[in-house]
Order: structure tokens, then C-alpha cells, then sequence
């Protein structure tokens, strides 16, 4: 599922734990069950102590006067009072949490309905576009170029996020709609109806493209990132090789090896000095997709 980057950080969490209680609440579920009141509770508990007490010390009183008949039965209200405090049912901690969970789920999914995405609200089309578009950000976020402060590590922290809950939300708008569309057309149409139906149709089908240049855009970015990410590797490669060419030069001067054995060593600076130039390269068209793609 998809989060508005908005939403924040406790209750984002909250949803993505329980995208399936999302889905049931979403068909119309509603927590049966009221929020527990520990104050209340025990209150109530403390108040029947009390009374059992004052039961019981009344009680005393009687058998000091020599009425053991009615200290007999004051003593066994009391004893019943206790045993009915001790032997009271509490509810089951666990059997709590899950409702407290689940309350606290629905309050969050109320309070910020329209503001996630789940799955299950995307077609086969939307779907496919979504996951599209999170490999795209998956490869640019994950790179190494990017983790080494080689591209704008900040804004992309930042517009990703946004760029991909954009994309959710109108494919999620777009998905809805069509379904729609679907089942009234589905349902057989009559010429007037139809020549409403079209424009709609083509309506849903421009939209559908606007979505997909979104995604296009961000694997555009995501293509220049993978081009910057091979020569950043390649270029840290070389450089692990050139600081070992002394060992492998002396290693020839020492068995006496014809030095065209080991092809071109002389080469490697030269190499370096080439995956250097890639790498700015690809980097500065990185950031000009990335400029593309906020524009």
C-alpha cells in the first residue's frame, strides 16, 4: 500500500501493520467494541472493597453488642462483597490489545480517509503501472550513487515519495472511474447513451496516458541513475586495481615474464581518468532528468 507522505510518520506505520484491517474497513466494518475505562473499573472495585469494609466493621459492632445472629449475616454480606470483587471477570489482556488495535486502526484509517492507497483499489492496467513506477524510485533510492551523496540525496528523499503517492492516487481515482464506466457499459447502451459513453471512454484513456509519462519520466531518471551506478562501480574497481599495479609489475620484473602477459596494465590510470568523466556525466544527466521530472 501506498501512504500520503503527509500522513505522519505513527500512523503511516499503523496502516501499512494492517493493510488487511484496512480492507475490511474499507467493506464497511466497524469496531463493535468501546474503549475500555480502567478509572471506571477500578473505581468500581475500590468502592466495593470499601463498602465490604465498612460491612464488615459493622459487623464487629454487632457481635460486640451480643447480636451474633445478625453479625453472623452482616459478616456474610461482607464476605460475598469480597469474593464478588476477587472472582469479577476481567477482560483478557490480549483479547484488549487486538480491540485497541484494531480501534486505533480505524480511527487513523477514518481520519485520514483518501490518503492511502491499497492494492486492491488498482486494475490490472493500474497495477502495472505502479509497480513500474516503484522499481523505478526502488532503483534510484537503493543505488549507491545515490547513497554516497552523488545525487540530491535530500530531494529525492522528499519528491519520490510525493511522485509515487501522486501516481497511487490517480491511478486509484482512474481505476474507480473505469470500473464504472465498465459496468455501465456492460450492461448494454443505447446510441444516445453511447455517443456520451465515448468521450468518457477517451477521456479515461488521456488520463491513463498522463499517468504513464509520469512514469516513463521517473524511469527516465531511474535510467540515467543505473548509468551513473555502472561507472561509479567500474570506476571504484579500477581504482582498487591501479593501487595493486606496483605488486603485479614487481611480480613480472621478478619472474622474468614477457610484460605483454598481463595486457595493458599502463592503461588502468587512463581507464579511471574515462570512468571519472562517465560518472560526472551520467550524474549531471541524472540531475537534469530529476529536473524534468519535477517540471
Amino acid at each position: 500500500m501506498i501512504v500520503d507522505p503527509a500522513v505522519p510518520d505513527d500512523v503511516a506505520a499503523l496502516l501499512r501493520d494492517n493493510r488487511k484491517l484496512l480492507m475490511r474497513i474499507r467493506a464497511g466494518w466497524v469496531p463493535a467494541h468501546r474503549r475500555h475505562r480502567p478509572v471506571a473499573g477500578l473505581v468500581a472495585r475500590v468502592t466495593a472493597v470499601a463498602a465490604a469494609a465498612a460491612t464488615a466493621g459493622y459487623g464487629l459492632t454487632l457481635f460486640v453488642a451480643g447480636r451474633y445472629a445478625a453479625y453472623f449475616v452482616i459478616m456474610t454480606v461482607a464476605a460475598l462483597l469480597v469474593v464478588g470483587v476477587l472472582l469479577r471477570p476481567r477482560p483478557d489482556a490480549e483479547v484488549e490489545r487486538a480491540h485497541a488495535l484494531e480501534r486505533d486502526v480505524y480511527d487513523g484509517a477514518r481520519r485520514f480517509e483518501g490518503r492511502y492507497v491499497l492494492r486492491e483499489q488498482l486494475d490490472e492496467p493500474a497495477r502495472a503501472l505502479m509497480a513500474r513506477a516503484q522499481a523505478a524510485i526502488d532503483q534510484v533510492t537503493h543505488s549507491s550513487v545515490n547513497a554516497e551523496g552523488l545525487l540530491d540525496g535530500a530531494r529525492n528523499a522528499v519528491m519520490l515519495p510525493a511522485q509515487e503517492w501522486e501516481i497511487a492516487r490517480l491511478l486509484a481515482k482512474l481505476s474507480e472511474l473505469r470500473s464504472e464506466h465498465q459496468e455501465v457499459v456492460a450492461e448494454g447502451v443505447t446510441p444516445e447513451v453511447a455517443a456520451v459513453a465515448e468521450p468518457l471512454a477517451q477521456a479515461l484513456d488521456g488520463s491513463h496516458r498522463a499517468v504513464l509519462a509520469r512514469v516513463e519520466a521517473l524511469e527516465r531518471y531511474a535510467g540515467h541513475v543505473a548509468e551513473a551506478e555502472r561507472a561509479y562501480r567500474a570506476r571504484h574497481q579500477i581504482e582498487r586495481l591501479s593501487a595493486k599495479l606496483h605488486r603485479y609489475e614487481e611480480l613480472l620484473a621478478e619472474t622474468g615474464a614477457d610484460t605483454t602477459a598481463v595486457p595493458e596494465l599502463s592503461r588502468l590510470s587512463d581507464d579511471a581518468d574515462r570512468l571519472e568523466q562517465a560518472l560526472r556525466d551520467s550524474v549531471s544527466s541524472a540531475h537534469e532528468a530529476f529536473r524534468h521530472l519535477l517540471g
